[in-house]
């Protein structure tokens, strides 16, 4: 493995969104940088002057690990940056985090997601980050990784149902957040107090849900593709099988569920054209009359717009009929009348052209 990729490999800031661990003596101006992450954002709107009172915004959207993002107020004299590594306000003490939106932007995004921008619960930003919190910032990141595995080993020991997923230090490494996944509810007080004693943090437990525990470790999915929670989507809707069925999957368990267990958040991609696309279709209950019998509706082929039908005593002859001749029947069976046999409706594939007798075959020979 050559030094750049063994760099990558180990650098805990990636989940921050930095390419490189910051140095504590440098000014740290290049190690956030935009990437294939769906937290990175682009401010399009930095060229646009403040909109009615020409006051710049003065809340920013400030980036912290994997998917947690907040907005915070700055003081006037700051002339903050994206990629600002800047202290905020913490819950107690200070945090670090990099600045990812500022402006007009970040003021559509608190708008986007109904934030208060005057609101009192706003926390402040300090300053931009001294070597003084470089260096305990990048002292918090490094103990992340053995506080996980070691807090697993305290779970385990005392049989807690419990999954931890991921830690998070507070960036003056008085505060630890350990986020868990659990089937049922968990009495972790007395793991708690082992964490206490152990790492001498103040010390905070976040259920989160098994989509949120796939967001975060990430993996492959079916497809071959990195998992869409874990690379773009930042809101998860609910997934019922009302999906399955409008798209006409099979309802196998083991083929619609992901990683997480749960129904795969790309079933609702597609719904939508699929609602659209069966809305020209009649309904899966209307019986085709004919003079041979009736036939029962099995399937529909919505991007062949075709609809396959059976004789209702013979389930094995399944016919594929065009949805406008379905339509034709349907008409024909409100009038009273009825066709002659399904068949002369069905759809035939185009025939191959013989082209050893087909016109034009000398030209055809000369590319031969």
């Amino acid at each position: 493995m050559d030094e750049k990729n063994e760099n990558i490999v180990n650098n805990n800031f990636i989940s921050r969104g930095c390419s490189a661990a910051p140095r504590i003596y440098n000014k740290n101006d290049n190690i956030f940088s935009h990437g294939c992450c769906k937290l990175d954002s682009y401010n399009w709107l930095s060229d646009i002057p403040p909109a009615d009172t020409g006051i710049a915004f003065p809340n920013v959207e400030i980036r912290f690990k994997n998917s947690r993002i907040e907005f915070f107020q700055a003081p006037a004299e700051l002339e903050l940056e994206i990629g600002d590594i800047v202290a905020v306000e913490g819950s107690p003490g200070h945090d670090i985090g990099i600045i990812s939106l500022i402006g007009e932007a970040a003021r559509l995004q608190m708008k986007k997601k109904k934030a208060d921008p005057h609101s009192e619960e706003l926390k402040k930003v300090y300053r931009r980050a001294r070597v003084s919190d470089i260096e305990k910032w990048v002292s918090a990141v490094d103990k992340e990784e053995h506080a996980k595995f070691k807090t697993r080993e305290l779970a385990d020991s005392l049989k807690l149902n419990m999954k931890i997923n991921d830690v998070e230090y507070q960036g003056d490494s008085t505060k630890a957040t350990f986020y868990y996944t659990a089937e049922e509810r968990v009495d972790f007080r007395e793991l708690i107090k082992l964490l206490a004693e152990e790492f001498k943090v103040r010390i905070e437990m976040r259920q989160i849900g098994v989509r949120q525990e796939a967001s975060r470790l990430g993996g492959i999915g079916s497809c071959g593709r990195e998992l869409c929670c874990s690379t773009w989507m930042s809101r998860f809707k609910s997934v019922s099988t009302s999906s399955a069925r409008m798209q006409q999957l099979s309802l196998n368990p083991q083929k619609l569920a992901g990683q997480c267990g749960k129904l795969k958040c790309c079933l609702n991609f597609e719904n939508a054209m699929y609602e659209d696309a069966l809305k020209e279709f009649p309904g899966n209950k209307i019986v085709l009359k004919t003079k041979k019998g009736n036939a029962i509706h099995i399937k529909n082929d919505v991007f062949k717009s075709l609809m396959w039908y059976s004789y209702d005593q013979e389930r094995s002859d399944i016919m594929a009929i065009p949805l406008d001749k379905v339509k034709i029947i349907i008409s024909k069976n409100k009038k009273g009348e009825l066709p002659e046999k399904l068949e002369d409706f069905a759809f035939v594939k185009d025939k191959k052209v013989d082209f050893e007798n087909a016109e034009g075959q000398d030209d055809l020979n000369r590319f031969d």
